[in-house]
């Protein structure tokens, strides 16, 4: 399955930009500790509990096998999965996010490893895997990219794939729509709503997902944080 169409390639190049130059410093404040305005804590508040329903949505003993973090950040979701004694292949476009994550990772790491890496997390030498999470790293693609890109991964993936996907909701079409007054420079890779019954229907046509089915879904709404969170497994 060939995810090398243009539109494909120029997102990806926006998102390595965007990620990796416009915006690492306030994305490592955002992922940090340190405080922030009203608005971005509602944003960090938002992940926070979208990566604890991702997180929970794996088993509690990960032990002995291997998770692919698929667009990783600052990777706190990998911290956790290792404590919980996953091998974890964490990986992100933006070389500067992976190295902060490098930077913060605990030295009580617990059970479980992490391999960081920057690049394409559809890169088939990252090998198979048992789970795959992939948290707001698909939003910014059309939906048909979207649902490509998790056929590629279901392709390496014996157990799950937990992923979010922008909801079509009028507050994010009115988001959508204020970005695009930005200057071009300025402005982050857009985030791309699509409605949750047209993603299943494109990730059920998906040959690769032939013999998966859709395990739950749920939204999590934070102020300027909307996402929704899937489930898919092997049926």
């Amino acid at each position: 399955m060939d995810m090398r169409t243009p539109a494909y390639d120029q997102r990806r190049g926006e998102i390595e930009t965007y990620f990796d130059r416009t915006a690492a410093q306030a994305w490592a404040r955002l992922t940090s500790d340190a405080p922030v305005g009203r608005i971005r804590a509602t944003v960090r508040a938002g992940r926070d509990r979208m990566r604890a329903t991702l997180l929970g949505w794996l088993p509690d003993d990960l032990s002995g096998l291997r998770v692919l973090d698929a667009g990783c950040g600052t990777g706190a979701a990998a911290v956790a999965m290792a404590r919980r004694g996953a091998e974890v292949v964490a990986i992100d476009l933006s070389p500067t996010l992976v190295q902060l994550a490098r930077e913060r990772l605990p030295a009580d790491l617990g059970p479980g490893s992490i391999d960081f890496r920057s690049g394409d997390m559809l890169d088939p030498a990252l090998g198979r895997f048992d789970h795959v999470v992939a948290m707001d790293s698909i939003i910014h693609y059309d939906a048909p990219d979207a649902a490509r890109v998790l056929g590629r991964l279901a392709e390496r993936t014996t157990g799950s794939m937990v992923f979010t996907f922008a909801p079509r909701t009028p507050a994010l079409a009115a988001m959508h729509a204020v970005g695009r007054l930005f200057p071009r420079g300025d402005r982050a890779p857009s985030i791309v709503p699509v409605a949750e019954a047209a993603l299943s229907q494109l990730l059920s046509a998906e040959p690769a997902l032939q013999g998966w089915r859709a395990l739950g879904s749920t939204r999590v709404a934070s102020g300027f944080y909307t996402s929704q969170a899937m489930r898919w497994g092997r049926a």
